[in-house]
């Protein structure tokens, strides 16, 4: 049995769920609201980053990086024909490079200001960080998600899926990202039509499904959040 510590909206755990979706394995869900910093969550992970999972009685498996090589080792050898990780070495290379971009650089560049000012700031209080939006943060996060969508337009224009012939963790690593703020109607669908064509798949998956019926209390989805032929 696994058990999942997450956040809704955050874009590492919406990552997870969708590779937990594809290697049809589901796990027990627990929230988390990780600037609280829960006695029992750091004692599970000292860092208080989500996501982290257990599976039955073992240690913590802290990260979603961390957590996608595990799930892939676990259980994408029961999926030779739709495995997360390619086979070779470049291939591979490239995948792990682009969940990188995606996790790592995009969230640092657009995503997390965008999720941390309209959605974590909802339910912060104040001394740990809450109030009303940035609109400078926001401003600047807009300004760059415009370049990371030519960047998803251009992979998926010159190859099937982003990092090749198949999909990967990269395509999922980019719709969950994406997703995050598609609730809150930030993404600048117009900007390119090949990122908007290649997340009309992924959004089309049923691991996709949870990912749409999430909602935040006070917070409805935009209009285009739940259209699966926006």
């Amino acid at each position: 049995m696994l058990t999942l510590h997450s956040h809704p909206f955050s874009p590492h755990c919406r990552f997870i769920r969708l590779v937990l979706g594809e290697y049809d394995t589901n796990a027990e869900e627990i929230p988390e609201r990780p600037w609280e910093r829960r006695r029992d969550f750091l004692l599970l992970n000292p860092a208080g980053d989500l996501p982290v999972i257990i599976e039955n009685d073992g240690p913590p498996i802290c990260g979603a990086a961390v957590i996608m090589e595990y799930l892939d080792e676990t259980r994408g050898y029961r999926f030779p024909k739709k495995r997360l990780l390619p086979d070779s070495p470049e291939a591979r290379a490239e995948t792990r490079r682009l969940v990188t971009w995606f996790l790592e650089k995009m969230d640092r560049e657009c995503i997390g200001a965008l999720v941390r000012e309209k959605i974590y700031k909802m339910d912060m209080s104040s001394e740990m960080g809450g109030g009303p939006p940035d609109s400078a943060a926001m401003r600047a996060a807009r300004a760059n998600l415009k370049h990371h969508m030519r960047y998803i337009g251009y992979l998926a224009s010159s190859r099937n899926w982003l990092s090749g012939n198949t999909m990967t963790f990269a395509d999922l690593a980019a719709a969950a990202a994406l997703s995050s703020i598609d609730y809150l109607g930030e993404v600048p669908w117009d900007e390119d039509i090949n990122a908007k064509t290649w997340y009309a798949r992924v959004k089309s998956r049923p691991s996709f499904r949870p990912l749409l019926a999430d909602t935040m209390r006070g917070l409805p989805p935009a209009a285009n959040y739940l259209d699966l032929d926006f």
